[in-house]
């Protein structure tokens, strides 16, 4: 069975301060949580604190990005290595807000890929179509040309040990979400194409996230979908309350 994962993206929030007074108060909340892998993607600049104040608990640590050498002249990069260093067992790769605003390719996100299984960190990988992609009818080609250039190369222990995310860009910080049955869908449709590629028992094993809007009140009924494996939550994780009901959602559906 997969253990369900639920990552919180606290994007550009969070001064050191701030992120060390947020891992306190979940801390407090999912004390007793055990069946759920939960995991804060803080700003890098707060990584190293925010790995103090998670130490001993059962909470890991995320970066937001990576980049794909372990060292050089690349002004403003970090590498895999550096946040293995840090303390990150996780880094999200390709979301959409990298894609849209920073020219973020699939070739991009295939590098940073391999680079943090190397180092082993393990990646999120964030596949997603925007509205105007879903209304074409084009979701299923756009979600499609993420997962299967993203992951391109990797071995079969490797897609194992990976994390993919649905991510509609057009549910993504607006209020909206995909309904349990969308999210379903297009779920089913990236276990469909891992196990083109690898083995049907292979695609049992990937754990694949929603993200969009997830909040309290609809976190349950989308875990509790066949084939949706946790959340990417970002406006929800950055209040210790949110988060931590929509954690015990998640140990409530598995």
């Amino acid at each position: 069975m997969r253990t369900p994962i639920i990552a919180g993206n606290w994007k550009l929030n969070k001064t050191i301060h701030e992120a060390v007074a947020l891992i306190a108060s979940l801390r407090c909340m999912v004390d007793g949580v055990s069946n759920v892998e939960i995991v804060v993607a803080p700003v890098f600049t707060a990584l190293a604190t925010s790995a103090e104040a998670l130490a001993g608990g059962n909470i890991r640590l995320a970066a937001q990005d990576v980049f794909w050498e372990d060292n050089g002249a690349f002004t403003g990069e970090v590498s895999p290595r550096m946040l293995k260093d840090v303390g990150c067992d996780y880094v999200i790769i390709g979301h959409s807000e990298r894609r849209q605003y920073f020219g973020e390719t699939n070739e991009n996100v295939n590098c940073k890929v391999k680079a943090s299984h190397a180092h082993g960190l393990i990646p999120i990988i964030c596949t997603g179509e925007s509205l105007e992609q879903r209304e074409a009818g084009r979701t299923e080609a756009v979600v499609k040309d993420h997962l299967l250039n993203g992951i391109a190369g990797l071995s079969a222990a490797q897609i194992i040990s990976t994390v993919i995310a649905y991510e509609p860009v057009w549910a993504i910080g607006t209020g909206r979400n995909a309904t349990p049955d969308q999210a379903q869908e297009v779920h089913a449709l990236i276990r469909s194409l891992i196990s083109d590629i690898y083995s049907d028992d292979v695609a049992l094993k990937v754990r694949i996230q929603y993200g969009g809007s997830v909040k309290p009140d609809n976190a349950g009924a989308l875990l509790a979908q066949p084939d949706v494996d946790g959340a990417l939550v970002g406006t929800a994780s950055w209040d210790a309350e949110s988060f931590a009901q929509i954690i015990k959602a998640a140990d409530n559906a598995f």
